[in-house]
């Protein structure tokens, strides 16, 4: 299974559509961290399952998601609530509480992967405004039984070849 995973795209709407038009053949599901700044029924954001960030006022969107992708189960939350931008425990305990293999955040607008106790953290950056790189990125996570494979993906450059990670899944 393949998932496409993007954050902080802060009012973009073309670049939203644009990512759905380019993949749309090669993942099954796509996924918005939060601060979309988009209402819930703006097209470019229909197809994503999406959280509320800190800057999204639409209350439509949920905290946090638990999505089933296949063979894992992902948490998908923005991260302010958690205090992501100091550390990841408060996510850690929270994938733990909901069974999570995998758990999907922003709001730092920094590009990053881990495992941390067998569980992978991903924050795909930021399409509008990243931190700590030039490029605005993306990530689409390919999800088998036995490992984990994160591509990440520069919008207008497309993939970031050396930084494509495997982690194994510790089952």
């Amino acid at each position: 299974m393949k998932v496409l995973i993007v954050s902080d795209s802060h009012g973009l709407v073309n670049e939203l559509e644009e990512l759905k038009k380019r993949h749309k053949k090669e993942v099954d599901l796509f996924l918005h961290c939060g601060d979309s700044e988009l209402t819930a029924n703006e097209v470019a954001i229909e197809g994503y399952k999406s959280v509320r960030g800190n800057c999204d006022y639409e209350e439509k969107y949920p905290n946090e998601l638990v999505e089933e992708a296949t063979t894992a189960k992902i948490f998908l939350t923005h991260g302010h609530l958690y205090g992501v931008k100091s550390s990841v425990n408060n996510l850690l305990y929270r994938a733990k509480e909901v069974g999570a293999n995998i758990v999907c955040f922003g709001h730092s607008h920094y590009l990053g992967m881990e495992l941390i106790d067998g569980i992978l953290f991903i924050n795909p950056g930021s399409l509008r405004l990243p931190r700590g790189r030039i490029e605005k990125t993306y990530v689409i996570l390919t999800i088998s039984p036995d490992k984990y494979k994160t591509e990440v993906y520069d919008y207008v450059h497309g993939k970031i070849a050396n930084l494509t990670t495997e982690f194994s899944r510790e089952e």
